[in-house]
């Protein structure tokens, strides 16, 4: 789930330029930079353990000043500048890059985001849907590909050159994973051409090894013994996505063996009650926790924590829509994994 509505991009080439270098600003700005953190904030980011990699969805939001930044800025500025700030945050290790998922960018924009960030920062980027969707949506930004089915699905050459191959040289080693996520898409679409799961492990199969890849689900019927296996044979992370139409976030993690993967993906996004535009509605301009939602956020706390207990990395990104406010969400879970760490019972169904 993305922050940005995709009806204002177009299909291959309507995602935001790319972010121009550090130091352009008008007149005399100051540069946005970090909020003051509550002593207790600094003291937890101090004690997070390196392979916990917690962040937000996206950076570019004017309602997090005095949370992230230290100063009102719109979001265009801080989609330019705020990175540099935002990664300075205590707790936050992460980021998700959503602006792939509608257009691939090249090598140079990812590698600006890597200069912005230190050393154990990692980024979640979003891998171009047309590697995912099996039929184009009938939606007016897809033009006459409307309703078409997408002869870029699972094309293992395409995903290489245009998504893989920007993705590992640009960011190098913060590169954390690459999602590529399924929307909810119809059954026989899926199939077209083949068993989806064979030709899904096929598709990783085929992709240069070395980064570290995630797949998505948004049907929960796909999340079959067979589809774990094979995610498991290729060493592809699924990714646990909180959102109202899947099922809660431990029996994903047992139906598709998330605890055996090299790491630990999960997308916090929306809670269980709303759709997307009412949360966006009902949270807007994201800098307090309104709804919050107690039972999903320590369900990804004790995941999190038997993952970090196997020794596995482990990504969460947190949407603004699940809570309220994304950063404020991913600091009280990093105090919930904390509290785990010491006792990483295993995950029940």
């Amino acid at each position: 789930m993305s922050d940005r509505d995709p009806s204002q991009l177009d299909l291959f080439t309507g995602a935001p330029s790319p972010t121009p270098p550090r130091g352009r600003r008008r007149g005399h700005e100051e540069p946005v930079g970090p909020a003051e953190q509550p002593e207790d904030v600094r003291a937890l980011g101090e004690q997070l353990p390196p392979g916990l990699h917690l962040g937000t969805s996206s950076w570019s939001f004017p309602g997090w000043k005095g949370i992230v930044y230290d100063r009102e800025a719109t979001a265009a500025r801080l989609s330019r500048e705020g990175l540099a700030a935002y990664s300075r945050h205590p707790v936050l290790r992460t980021v998700g890059v959503d602006r792939t998922f509608y257009a691939p960018i090249p090598a140079s924009a990812f590698a600006d985001y890597a200069a912005q960030v230190p050393p154990g920062f990692r980024f979640l980027v979003k891998a171009h849907e047309a590697c995912t969707l099996a039929r184009w949506p009938v939606h007016q930004r897809y033009g006459d590909l409307r309703g078409q089915f997408n002869d870029r699905f699972l094309d293992a050459a395409y995903a290489r050159d245009l998504v893989v191959a920007p993705f590992v040289e640009g960011l190098g080693e913060k590169a954390g994973p690459l999602v590529f996520q399924l929307p909810p898409q119809h059954p026989e679409d899926l199939s077209e051409g083949g068993p989806f799961v064979e030709r899904l492990h096929a598709f990783f199969s085929a992709l240069p090894r070395g980064p570290l890849y995630a797949a998505e689900f948004r049907n929960e019927s796909l999340l079959t013994e067979a589809l774990a296996q094979a995610l498991a044979d290729v060493g592809v992370c699924p990714v646990l996505a909180a959102w109202k139409n899947m099922p809660p976030v431990e029996r994903q993690a047992v139906r598709t063996k998330a605890l055996n993967a090299p790491a630990l993906v999960v997308r916090w996004m929306l809670p269980p009650n709303l759709d997307y535009e009412e949360a966006r509605r009902r949270y807007f301009p994201f800098d307090k926790l309104v709804d919050e939602d107690v039972r999903t956020r320590e369900a990804i706390a004790r995941v999190s924590a038997a993952a970090l207990g196997a020794g596995r990395p482990v990504f969460v990104t947190l949407n603004n829509k699940a809570e309220g406010s994304a950063p404020l969400s991913a600091v009280l879970l990093a105090r919930s994994v904390m509290s785990r760490t010491r006792n990483t019972g295993s995950v029940e169904s």
